[in-house]
């Protein structure tokens, strides 16, 4: 094919493809609803959306190309049919990924943590993780300092961390009134080498300042207490220990 010929089947091929005027992307309208879908966030879930799961997996190489142009890392999650972004770390300037991180309050990540103990604990046994509002509340009672919230305020903190996983999608409401379904996107938003490791941040977490708004990148044991982390440390061991029920 001479150049001439190969210019016409590239137009050709754009045309056939062209969703609007002055449109010279070359993607299928599926595979670009997928991206931006994707780009939406927080993530797809292969059993609510089967098109776009399907769509992923068929094209997982060339949407993986086309985010890393933007400093984002595709992560897709075959067991649990997930897949979401993560902003890349590139150390240069102007490189900020498109989807900041918010930061999450320490009552949200606490939760987060202790709902993806109860998550890994599901796991393969054919249920569902849940929690009711109560058991959420309980669960940051738990790890309340000692006059730093009262009663009025631990109520609101329950309702505005629950809000806030519902919003991510970490959190799922279901048919009965102030019952949530864990999400299975929670293990990749929150992973772990070994789920073994998250009684150790829970308890660095718990000790931390309640007014502290803290980035999900925060979960890094250099980050940490290193006598927390330590799994020879009697907190540590103990902490482990507490965490048997949830």
């Amino acid at each position: 094919m001479t150049e001439t010929e190969a210019d016409i089947a590239v137009s050709g091929y754009r045309a056939e493809r062209q969703l609007f005027d002055g449109d010279t992307g070359t993607f299928p309208l599926q595979l670009r609803q997928t991206i931006v879908r994707l780009l939406r966030g927080p993530y797809i879930d292969g059993v609510a959306d089967p098109r776009l799961w399907t769509t992923v997996l068929d094209n997982r190489q060339v949407i993986a190309d086309y985010l890393c142009e933007i400093f984002l890392v595709l992560t897709v999650d075959p067991d649990r049919k997930i897949a979401m972004l993560t902003p890349a770390e590139v150390d240069a300037p102007h490189t900020s990924a498109i989807q900041p991180r918010k930061p999450l309050r320490r009552e949200e990540t606490l939760l987060a943590l202790r709902l993806r103990l109860l998550l890994d604990r599901h796991a393969g046994s054919g249920t569902d993780a849940t929690i009711s509002r109560a058991a959420a509340r309980e669960i940051l009672e738990e790890h309340r300092q000692p006059g730093t919230v009262d009663d009025k305020r631990l109520e609101e903190l329950t309702d505005a961390s629950i809000s806030r996983l519902l919003a991510l999608k970490l959190l799922l409401p279901t048919e009965l009134a102030g019952v949530y379904r864990v999400s299975n996107a929670l293990a990749m938003a929150l992973p772990f080498d070994s789920i073994d490791q998250i009684p150790a941040y829970i308890e660095a977490l718990s000790r931390s300042d309640p007014q502290e708004l803290l980035d999900p990148d925060l979960l890094d044991p250099e980050q940490l207490d290193p006598e927390v982390l330590d799994p020879e440390s009697t907190t540590a061991n103990g902490a482990a220990g507490n965490e048997e029920e949830l």
